[in-house]
């Protein structure tokens, strides 16, 4: 799948996905086996002062739209943890930082979504049911050709590390 099929904006715009130090990263811990979510979180795992082994786990519950249900695509999800952890608030009376820091999902959601025309996993996959077997595809030359996930999460590092440099 191209993820410009539903893009109002055209190729050269996605060239900042190309240029992303983090979208490199992302898409390469994603060959090597790693789910979406968990590629997309990693990217940044400089940036945030967590044990690997809990940061993947933390986020592996997240890959094919979280745990194959295909809902919210793990790539997005991903991005979101980096956002939390990076950005979020710890406060159940931070009212004003919760606002804030849900304005700042729907942005980075927005921009996904401008790119692709979805968030929901199985949208981004052509999948017309709902939910799909747990057990995962065997990652093999066939898997990466006939699916879109490195390039979701390519494009969720290279706009999470957009909005880190914007801030």
């Amino acid at each position: 799948m191209d993820i410009h099929k539903n893009n109002q904006k055209n190729d050269s715009d996605m060239s900042f996905v190309e240029e992303s130090v983090r979208a490199r990263k992302a898409m390469a811990l994603f060959k090597e086996g790693f789910n979406c979510a968990q590629s997309v979180f990693l990217a940044f795992e400089d940036l945030y002062s967590m044990d690997r082994t809990v940061a993947l786990k933390l986020s592996s519950s997240f890959g094919g739209g979280m745990g194959r249900l295909r809902e919210v695509c793990g790539a997005v999800s991903g991005m979101f943890m980096v956002a939390g952890i990076l950005y979020g608030y710890d406060s159940p009376d931070a009212y004003e930082e919760k606002t804030a820091h849900y304005e700042r999902i729907q942005k980075l959601a927005h921009d996904f979504s401008s790119c692709t025309g979805s968030i929901v996993c199985r949208e981004l996959l052509g999948l017309e049911r709902k939910e799909d077997s747990p057990t995962p595809e065997k990652r093999s030359e066939t898997y990466y050709q006939k699916r879109p996930c490195v390039q979701m999460v390519g494009l969720a590092a290279a706009l999470m590390e957009q909005y880190i440099e914007a801030q």
